[in-house]
């Protein structure tokens, strides 16, 4: 991405800053046990998030979290992190703002967290990014790919892990672009960043005047007929989904009721075949041709390393829940976050933990890079298309990357790296 000079010395300034005063004022004997550092013991780190387990984003997500706390399950029956066990406290909020902001608020005041780990929404973190910012507490590997987190300057201690909506729209409006080309495009996406930055994305690589209808929708109304037959009417042939599975789901079923059969170009927040398979139920094989995109391993491959460790910890620590990209997602968040905590050190503060994240160099299941740096702080750089075909959801072609801006998009190569044997990462 293109940062200026100005904009550099602006963020190292207000990284040092936000060292400084973490350091003298946030570790302030408010942990649990009388310890220095908030959260953090001897034998304890205790980290919280907010998820949406009930309420309009739940079909698929509320099950990240468990995810996330089977893989920490995992590391403490092996001994932990340098000795300390990772506490997970999950609060629902149900996918609403004004939830969001008191159970945040709970974990922080009350919990003592070390970190905000994996908060997810769009409209949901971005109340809370303020709060977390002058409580100097660590807001790490955001569950969205809103450009809001990647702030430096602004949110110094705030971090994402998904791509971000506007390199997504970039890799499926190129898609489109080589390979539906002549075809009326059209967009769908949630009324807030999560929609707009993906059709930001979508625009800048085919041109506003390209997408020939764009519709949005509200999380608090199901009713996508109107907008589904706006699209009809308008004789769309490609429509591009910036939307949660339920209402992925919501949108390919609607257009069934409607007769209207368009190629689907779906977000990776919204494409995980097996959640969308179960919300449709019987009508699961309207999904067939869908293309989707991801950046962690597929869910069905059994071949890939990352999946057979994650199905086996699944079995172990998350009473063998059905598996899905859901639960790949929130193990891998999990892994990250033990490569963190490793790169912090034994004598963990907050501020140690951002100087490692910023540093980078980290390398998991993902299928291209973290971005990391001191001026970069969105997560994943790229992803891979996939499509479901005889009812299997599967990769096709190479991954891509890209910026946020109008950089070209970019085959990537390299090959994603093996597990650790015993599935716990070390200090590299």
């Amino acid at each position: 991405m293109h940062r200026t000079a100005r904009r550099g010395l602006a963020i190292a300034s207000t990284i040092a800053l936000l060292i400084t005063t973490v350091g003298c004022s946030g570790d302030d004997g408010s942990g649990p046990g009388g310890g220095s550092v908030p959260g953090v013991t001897d034998t304890e780190i205790v980290v919280g998030t907010h998820m949406p387990l009930t309420g309009p984003a739940s079909a698929g997500y509320s099950k990240i979290a468990p995810a996330t706390k089977a893989y920490f399950d995992y590391v403490n029956a092996n001994g932990g992190v340098h000795g300390r066990k990772i506490t997970y406290k999950i609060m629902d909020d149900g996918y609403n703002p004004a939830n969001t902001q008191q159970v945040v608020r709970q974990l922080v005041l009350q919990d003592k967290v070390f970190a905000i780990l994996n908060g997810l929404g769009t409209p949901t973190h971005t109340g809370v990014l303020d709060f977390l910012k002058s409580n100097r507490v660590p807001d790490l590997f955001v569950a969205s790919g809103s450009r809001s987190w990647d702030q430096p300057d602004k949110y110094p201690g705030t971090f994402g892990f998904n791509p971000d909506y506007t390199v997504e729209g970039k890799i499926l409006a190129t898609y489109a672009k080589t390979n539906l080309a002549g075809k009326k495009v059209c967009f769908l996406g949630q009324d807030d960043d999560f929609g707009r930055d993906s059709l930001a994305g979508v625009e800048k690589v085919l041109g506003a005047a390209a997408v020939a209808v764009k519709q949005t929708y509200v999380t608090s109304n199901t009713n996508v007929a109107p907008q589904i037959g706006a699209f009809k009417a308008a004789a769309c042939q490609v429509v591009v989904l910036a939307t949660v599975p339920g209402f992925t789901a919501l949108s390919i079923g609607t257009a069934a009721r409607l007769g209207f059969k368009p190629q689907w170009l779906v977000s990776n927040v919204g494409a995980d075949h097996p959640t969308l398979a179960k919300q449709l139920g019987a009508a699961a094989p309207l999904l067939e041709g869908m293309v989707g995109t991801n950046y962690l391993p597929m869910q069905n491959d059994t071949a890939n390393p990352w999946i057979q460790l994650f199905t086996r910890i699944n079995k172990e620590h998350n009473g063998d829940a059905p598996f899905d990209g859901n639960t790949v997602y929130g193990m891998s968040v999990g892994y990250l976050f033990v490569q963190v905590l490793l790169a912090a050190g034994k004598d963990l503060t907050r501020e140690k933990v951002l100087e490692a994240v910023q540093k980078g160099g980290f390398q998991g299941p993902g299928l291209v890079p973290l971005r990391f740096s001191a001026k970069d702080h969105s997560g994943y750089g790229g992803q891979r298309l996939s499509r479901v075909s005889g009812g299997v959801q599967t990769y096709f072609g190479p991954a891509y990357e890209t910026d946020e801006a109008d950089g070209p998009v970019n085959e990537y190569s390299a090959d994603p790296v093996a597990p650790p044997a015993n599935g716990v990462p070390t200090v590299s």
